[in-house]
């Protein structure tokens, strides 16, 4: 590690936490596996754990072409939290299926902190032009994303299963005061009062026509009384 550059010397530090990660990951796995029954997630996770060793193997190697070595601590503290984590995973859950869920979502967690890790080492690669360190990432990360999609399937069919085994099926109907409640009946709208007003116009108009008539009849009078006084 003395002898490498600042380069090298960071490829090998995140280099050196992928590999950690992947040889914790492989006794977790292997617990996973002895709990979990026949079927395609067992069959997924044994293939699962073929990758996880590639991958670490993969990593290692690349870490001793950039100079690197001697990362037993790194690789022994992440086998010591892995075995710590084993009596564990054993006595979780109440039923089969609720303790295999609960592995599923340990695993989810654990693919997506590895993806995230091996997006760093892919960004730090291409960034200082390691195109091989940058492919062997991206190589791994991708088969990383492929277990986390498979367990995220993996997590609803669990949980159905939870609520099948564990919940009675009268308790999974939907209960009265789910029923949506019914539209509250509409009110007649409110009559409007422009008409009323309207009409009330009206009349006053007819009423001042009314009241004007007679002047109109007293103005005729008076124009005939002066043509009568004109001609005498």
């Amino acid at each position: 590690m003395a002898d490498m550059n600042e380069r090298d010397a960071k490829l090998v530090q995140y280099l050196s936490e992928a590999y950690g990660k992947e040889r914790e990951l492989e006794t977790a796995l292997q617990a996973h596996i002895a709990m979990t029954d026949k079927g395609p997630y067992k069959k997924r996770l044994q293939q699962h754990l073929k990758e996880t060793k590639s991958h670490a193997k993969q990593v290692e190697r690349r870490i001793k072409k950039l100079g690197g070595g001697g990362q037993t601590l790194q690789s022994a503290v992440g086998k010591l939290t892995a075995a710590a984590k084993g009596p564990l995973h054993a006595i979780r859950g109440d039923s089969e299926q609720e303790k295999m869920l609960k592995n599923a979502k340990t695993e989810y967690f654990n693919e997506h902190e590895e993806i995230a890790t091996y997006l760093a080492i892919e960004t730090l690669a291409e960034k200082v032009n390691d195109s091989e360190t940058a492919k062997l990432a991206r190589g791994i990360r991708k088969e990383e994303e492929r277990m986390a999609a498979f367990l995220q399937g993996q997590i609803k069919q669990l949980t159905n299963a939870v609520v099948r085994a564990d919940i009675p099926a009268a308790q999974r109907r939907a209960t009265g005061s789910a029923r949506k409640a019914k539209p509250a009946a509409k009110k007649p709208a409110a009559k409007s009062a422009a008409k009323p007003a309207a009409k009330k116009s009206g009349g006053a108009k007819k009423a001042g026509a009314r009241k004007a008539s007679p002047k109109k009849r007293t103005a005729k009078k008076t124009t005939a009384k002066k043509r009568t006084g004109a001609k005498s």
